[in-house]
């Protein structure tokens, strides 16, 4: 009898302390990624959305990503995705503001995050209009949002997609996003920094940033050591080891890093995009 009541004593405080953990992880944790989805482009011969898209959509749901920045997503894209995953996003089109051209959008997973704010900038010298900035060959914007999680912690999420031609460009952006979270963020609140940055970390471009005292890459801070394929451009070849990382999540002081991943899931030795989504699970310092 003894015997009996202390199994279901230990039971009972086993159950307790799963259960307290599970609310804690639940309140303080979350998964972001930032994803370049690659663009419903009718060349992609052999890796059309149409064909794509379902296993994207499902490379998501079974890592459970709660915020995504994405790149590339044109609205029709981003209609789908939206409809598939039930999770709302932010963000215009880069061409004007509206629905045409390509997004930087920020999906995010409703039962665990509320929105409280958003706004799209443009990464030129006329950052509130539709502009190209600098020797970019098209129209850059950062689209970020101030979310909250429910356990009552705000944060800030920046997501960008760099030029892929402009060095000057880039550098540019770089600075010009450093300061706009200055001006945004002045409860000096956690923020995530994400996108497609078209820049590996020798470049001028990613040292703005690395050089700026409040922020870190989530892979070189992250408690478990990152996984997967280091490159993550993978221009859908299968038979090519990407090397350059050119997506990378920046984190601020207040965020610890559980861990961090390059996703090389494929299909069929099929990918689904031609970038690899990069992953952290993060924790709000409380």
């Amino acid at each position: 009898m003894h015997q009996i009541s202390k199994f279901i004593s230990k039971s009972i405080i086993i159950g307790f302390l799963l259960f307290v953990s599970t609310q804690t992880l639940n309140g303080q944790t979350i998964n972001v990624a930032t994803y370049n989805i690659r663009f419903d482009n009718p060349a992609d011969e052999g890796n059309l959305w149409a064909d794509r898209s379902i296993h994207l959509i499902n490379q998501i749901i079974f890592h459970k990503m709660d915020i995504i920045g994405t790149q590339e997503g044109l609205h029709h894209q981003l209609e789908e995705m939206k409809t598939a995953l039930n999770f709302p996003y932010i963000g215009v089109g880069r061409d004007t503001g509206g629905k045409e051209g390509e997004f930087s959008a920020i999906f995010y997973n409703p039962d665990k995050l509320e929105l409280l704010e958003e706004e799209t900038f443009w990464l030129s010298d006329t950052p509130t209009v539709p502009s190209k900035g600098w020797d970019a060959a098209l129209n850059r914007i950062c689209t970020w949002g101030k979310f909250k999680t429910v356990s009552g912690t705000s944060f800030y999420v920046f997501n960008i997609h760099y030029d892929h031609i402009g060095q000057k460009a880039r550098e540019e952006s770089s600075k010009l996003v450093l300061k706009k979270i200055e001006e945004i963020n002045t409860s000096r609140l956690p923020v995530i920094f994400m996108g497609d940055f078209n820049v590996n970390p020798e470049n001028k471009a990613y040292m703005e940033i690395e050089k700026y005292d409040d922020f870190y890459d989530s892979r070189l801070v992250s408690q478990t050591p990152s996984i997967g394929n280091q490159g993550t451009f993978n221009a859908f070849d299968w038979n090519r080891l990407p090397e350059d990382i050119i997506d990378h999540i920046f984190i601020s002081p207040g965020i610890k890093v559980r861990r961090h991943g390059i996703l090389t899931d494929n299909y069929g030795k099929k990918y689904p995009s031609d970038h690899f989504p990069v992953m952290a699970e993060v924790e709000f310092n409380r």
